[in-house]
């Protein structure tokens, strides 16, 4: 984990005294209300919204009872608030989350998804906070500490450590090269020898790094490096000596956590939240308020944090991992109890047999290399438990090698500081092998685990990176669970929102995958967006002739309506496609008119699509960018740049997805609806989000077309329709250029 640090802005006076407060104090809730309504007062062309303040109002009253650290008997709360899009929710939680934690002399973690609300909370809402309160208050961003360099691996890699530094942190021979790379290698384009690459970037960050003209960062560098050539000389935890290092005093990556332990206001990620539970390098999550903004994401990550990986194809790394361990040993004196030569290659061996029959299991349902086979009810074939048994049994033997040898390494650099340098060294050698021995060694005991929590378990080739790559996977299915047990079990007092937390009307689906529901601390509040939606939008549902199940057909037909309706478009709009193959259709029959005006996905930068948008829209001219899911979501196109958002067809997820199959499969067998209970709920919380793209200021006037029949002739469709925005609904025939009223 890294930290960038920020110093607080120029303070301006707050009429309350912070500092006297009590801890359960029922003018905790009065003081946090005031910081918000002076923060409202306070800022030009700021106003409160009613809204805005009953989600001040809950927050203050939630977590003003709550007791944290060590007190006994803890109370707890957690707020549960969806705010419409509009309502300004990062002013609402901040100014009472951070009134109150400066009274009780703790600290508050913010946690969002997107870099884009860590950005917009770092440079214009915690500044603007901070020039109110009286009281000062530092402010601090939290990254993973991958995206700061080892000071250690960088000089000896840049020449600065001697001999050994040309082969002592090797790149990672079994890593597909880049897109960038690869597609230049396709295309025959100028190509720089990776070895010359590599050697050229460490030498430049070292004099950087050495002259001061960089901090280390790895998002401060003009130019982003190749992923492999930076993985080399990242500050990752298992090849860090921490306190024993001989850089630890100038570290990069231990001055800014050195920094960060100074802020009262830290803000995360849900990724570094749910990976540092336990590791101590965010506040004690009992000790501090938590706020997860864009809270709805969080059972996603939660699967993604607790799942395994297994790389049955690239397996070079068992050829180095053996001369490594006896490297490390010889030099430290060490006598290693088992034969890691043996063990390694009887990992390899049984890899390899693994590897075989899962090719052969693949062939059996498909001729294509680019194929996800699960297993039914996430049992393990027979053919693969005895190899499974074999990898997981090897990979301890030599896992418990591996953190022997670091256990000495740092023991003698703690009790011999003359050996910190090369003890420190020959622990990054050992850590560069740790993660492949770790994801071999948990996801073989997750494939091979008979548990109680039912899991998805399955195996994927792709020929993506230009080569064949053949993993095993495993992966729990009931997010709620994990989160119950991980997260909330810890947290004393939060706030949990997003524009994006009720689907069809109701809290239900996301209080219990989140692992929210049932637990008394559990409040939770749904504040209208102040927009004027039936004024200012309407949502047209076009009915097909086709059925939106037959595919082929239905695409024929709605790509004919898009096409009419995109030659009506003024100034700016927005396609959403639920896949590839769906938005390929739509490009290919754009005639030459229309590609003109279209943008698509995936054909430049995000960052400069955008912007050629929104160039042509303000130069008078029409535009229309194609996306897809993740252009659903986060994408703010106010005004005339988005007049009309496009639904081609509601956004249920792919079929084949891998931990959705495993859990409706479980779902069934435990007698329940998936569809009614999983998947409707899931693609009306799509579809809130899809269609919040349209409505983004009070000013705004916009539609949203969706192809979709089902939206009205189902009963699944209306049920989703119950938790949108209340448009001003109306059904269109295709062919037929008018819509006419739906009836309710």
């Amino acid at each position: 984990m890294s930290f960038l640090y920020v110093h607080p802005p120029v303070q301006r006076t707050y009429s309350i005294a912070l500092a006297g407060a009590m801890l359960n104090d029922p003018s905790l809730a009065d003081l946090s209300l005031a910081a918000f309504d002076q923060m409202v007062a306070a800022t030009p062309g700021f106003r409160s919204r009613p809204g805005q303040r009953d989600m001040a109002e809950r927050i203050a009253q939630a977590l003003h009872g709550i007791s944290l650290g060590d007190q006994p008997h803890p109370d707890k709360a957690i707020a549960v608030i969806q705010a419409g899009t509009g309502v300004g929710k990062s002013a609402a939680y901040l100014a009472t989350t951070v009134a109150m934690a400066l009274a009780r002399k703790t600290r508050v973690v913010v946690s969002t998804a997107t870099v884009a609300l860590q950005e917009q909370l770092m440079t214009k809402d915690l500044p603007a906070l901070a020039a109110v309160l009286d009281t000062p208050f530092v402010y601090a961003l939290a990254k993973g500490r991958g995206r700061y360099v080892c000071k250690l691996k960088l000089e000896r890699l840049a020449g600065a450590g001697g001999d050994e530094g040309s082969e002592l942190f090797g790149v990672d021979e079994d890593a597909p090269p880049s897109p960038t790379t690869y597609g230049k290698q396709l295309k025959g384009q100028d190509w720089q020898d990776p070895e010359e690459r590599r050697m050229q970037l460490y030498d430049t960050l070292a004099s950087a790094l050495a002259a001061g003209r960089w901090d280390g960062d790895r998002d401060s560098l003009a130019e982003q490096p190749d992923p492999r050539d930076w993985a080399t000389v990242a500050a990752e935890r298992h090849t860090c000596t921490a306190r024993h290092c001989p850089r630890f005093r100038d570290c990069s990556y231990y001055n800014a956590r050195t920094q960060l332990a100074q802020a009262q206001v830290i803000v995360a990620n849900h990724d570094l939240v749910l990976a540092s539970l336990g590791m101590k390098a965010l506040p004690d999550l009992d000790n501090c308020l938590l706020v997860f903004d864009e809270g709805h994401h969080l059972p996603a990550v939660a699967l993604d944090q607790f799942s395994g990986a297994m790389d049955l194809s690239g397996l070079r790394w068992l050829d180095k991992l053996p001369r490594i361990l006896l490297d490390v040993a010889e030099k430290l004196g060490y006598a290693v109890a088992q034969d890691v030569t043996t063990l390694a290659q009887q990992l390899k061996t049984a890899m390899l047999d693994a590897g075989r029959i899962a090719m052969d299991l693949l062939r059996v349902v498909a001729t294509s290399y680019d194929v996800v086979h699960r297993f039914k009810d996430g049992q393990l074939p027979e053919a693969l438990v005895e190899p499974m048994t074999l990898i997981q049994g090897h990979a301890r033997g030599l896992s418990d090698v591996l953190e022997a040898l670091g256990a000495e390494l740092k023991l003698r650099a703690k009790e011999d500081p003359s050996q910190a340098a090369q003890c420190s060294v020959q622990y990054a050698k050992l850590g560069q092998m740790a993660p492949k021995l770790n994801s071999v060694l948990g996801t073989s005991t997750m494939l091979l685990a008979h548990e109680a929590q039912p899991m998805a378990k399955w195996l994927k080739s792709d020929t993506s990176s230009g080569l064949v790559s053949l993993s095993a996977h495993a992966c729990p299915i009931v997010p709620g669970d994990l989160l119950r047990r991980q997260l909330w079990s810890q947290v004393r007092g939060a706030v949990v929102t997003s524009a994006s937390l009720t689907s069809c009307g109701s809290f239900d689906y996301f209080l219990g995958e989140s692992g929210l529901d049932g637990l008394p601390q559990v409040s939770t509040l749904a504040v209208a967006s102040p927009f004027d939606y039936r004024t200012q939008g309407q949502l047209v549902v076009v009915e097909t002739a086709a059925d939106p199940r037959h595919v082929e057909s239905y695409t024929r037909e709605m790509v004919a309506a898009l096409l009419t309706d995109l030659r009506q478009v003024p100034h700016g709009a927005l396609v959403l496609f639920t896949s590839r193959v769906q938005m390929k259709a739509a490009v290919d029959a754009l005639d030459a008119a229309l590609l003109d005006l279209v943008l698509v996905q995936g054909q430049m930068a995000r960052t400069r699509l955008l912007g050629i948008h929104q160039a042509r829209v303000e130069a008078g001219l029409p535009s229309v960018i194609f996306g897809l899911q993740s252009f659903g979501e986060g994408l703010d196109l106010p005004g005339l740049l988005c007049e009309t958002v496009f639904i081609a067809k509601l956004p249920f997820s792919p079929p084949s997805d891998p931990v959705e199959e495993a859990r409706a499969e479980w779902l069934k067998r435990e007698g329940r609806d998936p569809f009614a209970e999983l998947v409707v709920p899931a693609t009306g919380i799509k579809l809130l989000q899809w269609t919040g793209r349209a409505i983004r200021t009070e000013d705004d006037q916009a539609r949203v077309i969706c192809y979709d029949k089902r939206l009205l002739s189902m009963a699944f469709g209306r049920r989703m329709l119950q938790g949108l925005p209340p448009y001003a609904v109306s059904r269109r025939l295709h062919g037929q250029p008018q819509a006419v009223p739906a009836q309710p």
